[in-house]
């Protein structure tokens, strides 16, 4: 007996779940039909896009068998009618965010082949030049934008990709040559779309519902495609799961959900084209689940011993072949021929056999490349000659009202007139320099909890009375999730900040502050990853915030790649780094005190963007001294710069001085 029997669902239940969940009518859904089924072209297309999937993923095993694919690589054969619904329906300029067994959607998005064999044969020919692998295939030219590889954390990113649509309409903006923002407004008939992929085992994460809860509230142009295998990895996912019917879950937040059989390929092209027009359309996000049966194990090297998979395998790859059903049903009524359908099955496989050899020939990356990967812009940047964008005045003039520009400005003079006094504390400072930047870049976005309030130390406060929900977003109480929106953004062009109301509470987001770190040099360089995160945390004598608020997440999140880690223990520190950071192109982390972000007062040099790669000396020990061996270089940040400055005269006063070195760098 079948441990996941079919669900054999005829294209009747489709209809009847499109007429009650998406309001087509029958004549709606008629021509949806007839367009597949009456276009022996179309549904060539459709037979061909499958065939190059199941080809490709065949030659993916063989190359990896052979030695030529190393690491771990995750395949697709079975579940053809998925890539076989992105090449019907998905269009070049939708955002497409997949996770780790990505290879056929990237395929069917229109990713060269050569590439992406090029890429899991780690060449510097790859869609990222080798340094992605099986499980990050990007292409920047097809807004194909992952390829994740830790279960579902794409979910907020291709939140922050939908969000980023909404922005350019919003905005008036559109990608120039260089995939960075322009002053053109989008088309009038603009319908892109997001899609996201997701197992239905990974569906069970918590992200799924704070994807629905963030798609409904922002009305998102979001598809959720789960491909339900009835495998969490290798386990039948009823043993995990209490209900796999993921489509049914958005009802709960208002999003209409359709199942299809992903064994009929005609039906999955068909109902999903509907599905995704409705998002087009402007009505919300939707959510599309397709039944299908996956052929392979997780990965070539799983063994595979969970109840009952290998006797599962086996019956699929007889009964449950939506390839082998595809031929069956359009021989049988007389579209296409047997020969007609090897014809194409051969020239397909004639172009799958030309990628292997393309990547067989191409040659390796050469060794610098892993150093040019480490940051986008380099450690010794110097932030003040980078000129903001020549739209911003005119932007700025069409988006914020003259009644909230005197406003903003007013605040802002008012920050400026505290700090040349020496009166302005280490959060005002971060807010001054925020504003500064958000209207010096009007691709600037900010992310944060309370953010009307102010948060609670006035970092992102006024942004969202002056730039809008859409430039400044209020978030639910998940730092994963919005720094994972943040991270959408960051993909799509826009330079999110991320204000954390505790730096500690980034424990919640660390798949997400990870992959930031990683996304440039995954991607071979193809896409930056302007996000700045900026927060108050550490440690300080007598601070009795407890322990979950007195980390040094710091040090948590120090073995990151590509992430620059600063600290800053005085407004000028404060405001200068924030400055230089919202202008990186890479992923910036502020750490603050979290018991000086009110208390400190000081100058700061207005305008001024300090370096992301320097110390500052603070305190110079007398050379007497130092000739006298009595002198001590000290290293410290955060709450550790107050201690030490109200122990300097005390060290005199016992003949002795220091050196006290503020590690405003921590990396590089």
């Amino acid at each position: 007996m079948v441990m996941r029997p079919p669900i054999n669902l005829p294209w009747e239940s489709i209809v009847d779940q499109l007429k009650n969940k998406f309001g087509y009518d029958d004549a709606a859904i008629a021509e949806y039909d007839s367009s597949l089924e009456g276009s022996k072209d179309a549904l060539m297309k459709l037979y061909k896009a499958m065939q190059l999937a199941r080809g490709f993923e065949n030659a993916c095993n063989q190359q990896y068998m052979q030695g030529k694919i190393r690491g771990f690589m995750h395949l697709d054969n079975g579940q053809e009618s998925i890539p076989g619904l992105l090449d019907y329906a998905i269009k070049t300029g939708d955002k497409k965010l997949s996770y780790y067994r990505e290879h056929t959607h990237a395929l069917a998005s229109g990713v060269d082949a050569g590439e992406i064999m090029a890429e899991l044969f780690m060449k510097d020919t790859g869609s990222c030049r080798g340094a992605g692998g099986s499980m990050h295939i990007f292409d920047r030219e097809k807004y194909f934008q992952g390829g994740w590889a830790l279960v579902a954390e794409q979910l907020p990113y291709a939140c922050g990709a939908a969000k980023s649509i909404l922005l350019d309409r919003e905005m008036g903006f559109t990608d120039n040559e260089e995939y960075k923002k322009k002053d053109e407004a989008p088309p009038a008939d603009d319908d892109r779309i997001a899609v996201v992929f997701v197992g239905e085992g990974g569906a069970q994460n918590g992200r799924t519902a704070e994807l629905l809860n963030a798609a409904a509230k922002d009305n998102l142009p979001l598809l959720l495609l789960v491909i339900d295998n009835g495998r969490a990895i290798n386990t039948f996912t009823p043993d995990v799961a209490r209900n796999s019917n993921v489509y049914e879950q958005g009802s709960h937040y208002g999003v209409p959900g359709l199942l299809v059989d992903g064994m009929n390929p005609a039906d999955v092209a068909k109902g999903g084209k509907a599905v995704i027009d409705y998002i087009r359309s402007g009505k919300g996000p939707a959510m599309l689940q397709v039944h299908t049966y996956r052929f392979n194990g997780h990965s070539p090297a799983d063994p595979e011993h969970e109840r009952g998979r290998k006797e599962e395998k086996a019956w699929a790859r007889q009964e449950q072949d939506p390839i082998k059903s595809f031929e069956n049903k359009y021989i049988e009524n007389g579209t296409f021929t047997e020969d007609e359908l090897k014809d194409a099955r051969k020239a397909v496989l004639a172009d799958v056999k030309e990628c292997v050899a393309f990547a067989d020939k191409s040659p390796m990356p050469p060794v610098e490349l892993a150093k040019e990967l480490e940051f986008p812009d380099a450690a010794d940047t110097d932030y003040n000659t980078r000129e903001g964008p020549a739209f911003a005045d005119e932007v700025n003039a069409r988006t914020i009202s003259p009644e909230k520009m005197a406003v903003i400005q007013a605040h802002i003079a008012g920050l400026q007139e505290k700090a040349k006094n020496g009166e302005i504390s280490i959060g005002d400072a971060i807010n001054l320099a925020i504003h500064e930047e958000m209207l010096r870049d009007p691709t600037t976005t900010i992310h944060a909890e309370d953010l009307q309030a102010g948060s609670s130390y006035d970092i992102p406060k006024l942004t969202q009375q002056t730039y809008g929900k859409g430039r400044a977003a209020d978030e639910i109480i998940d730092e994963g999730h919005f720094i994972g929106k943040a991270l959408g953004e960051g993909l799509n062009g826009y330079r999110p900040i991320v204000e954390l109301m505790n730096t500690n509470f980034g424990i919640f987001g660390m798949a997400e502050i990870s992959s930031a770190g990683n996304t440039y040099a995954t991607t071979g360089g193809k896409f930056d990853m302007p996000l700045t995160i900026i927060g108050a945390g550490g440690t300080a004598p007598n601070q009795a915030l407890g322990a979950e608020h007195s980390q040094p997440f710091h040090a948590y999140v120090m073995g990151i790649p590509g992430l620059k880690i600063g600290t800053a223990a005085s407004p000028e520190a404060a405001y200068g780094l924030t400055k230089s950071m919202i202008r990186d192109n890479g992923p910036c982390f502020l750490f603050a005190p979290v018991k000086m972000m009110k208390e400190a007062k000081g100058p700061v040099d207005l305008g001024r963007c300090l370096p992301l790669n320097k110390a500052e000396v603070l305190h110079k020990a007398s050379e007497g001294a130092v000739k006298s061996g009595q002198a001590a270089t000290v290293l410290t940040y955060l709450h550790g710069v107050k201690e030490c400055q109200m122990a300097v005269d005390a060290i005199q006063e016992e003949g002795f001085d220091i050196d006290l070195i503020e590690l405003r760098s921590l990396k590089p």
